[in-house]
């Protein structure tokens, strides 16, 4: 967390790098695992489901199937009863498995470098593939989730309607250093203060810089 003396008086609220830094500083995430194929399946696997769900799924999965090459000889029924946890578990493992086939067969068991390979695998979507780039392979990719682009929207840094278009306007915003951070800790920033759902205003070292704070504020003083 950052330091407790850095308060909202010191902020320079135009200075849009700064301000994702103190997301970052301050909600940091940490990723454990790199490995591409593992990275990309947990990915798949964490569409609709709770951080804890996917990590029981993902670790039961992989407790079992070590490889592309393994899953890709499985049958999606065999999955089902070890990513239940992640739910929708019926169209993720035929999801998988089929990943798993096209990576085995046509990149030789490589998980791709590209955006655009990685979004030819079934169910992987720009902001799957985005958190493959910057989490396994280093490269600066800014993966937009609902908590990016909700609070992207709500602080004002974009107006935005589909995530796609958050995505273009926060690179245009940010600095390339800041695309990948930025992911995990607007979700960590997401589920603790800035809630889809009562956020914690009260509490958000940015909330002098929030358009919705700020709109929010003035109805209580009418």
């Amino acid at each position: 967390m950052i330091d407790e003396v850095y308060t909202s008086s010191n902020i320079d609220c135009t200075n849009y790098n700064e301000l994702a830094q103190l997301i970052v500083e301050s909600f940091p995430r940490h990723h454990d695992e790199t490995d591409p194929f593992r990275v990309l399946i947990t990915t798949v696997l964490s569409q609709r489901s709770r951080d804890e769900n996917t990590e029981i799924a993902s670790r039961n999965l992989f407790s079992k199937y070590n490889s592309a090459d393994e899953l890709s000889r499985a049958k999606p029924q065999d999955l089902y009863e070890l990513i239940k946890p992640a739910g929708l578990y019926n169209r993720k493992a035929e999801k998988i498995v089929q990943i798993a086939q096209i990576i085995q067969t046509q990149y030789d068991g490589m998980v791709p470098n590209s955006v655009d390979e990685l979004t030819k695998l079934p169910g992987v979507g720009r902001k799957t593939a985005n958190i493959v780039l910057y989490v396994s392979f280093g490269m600066p990719a800014l993966a937009v989730d609902t908590h990016v682009h909700r609070i992207s929207n709500r602080l004002g840094w974009v107006r935005t309607k589909m995530p796609e278009q958050t995505e273009e306007a926060l690179k245009k915003l940010l600095d390339p250093r800041l695309w990948g951070p930025i992911n995990g800790s607007m979700v960590e920033f997401g589920k603790n203060i800035c809630k889809p759902i009562a956020p914690k205003c009260d509490r958000c070292i940015l909330n002098s810089c929030c358009e919705y704070y700020s709109r929010i504020s003035k109805k209580k003083d009418e």
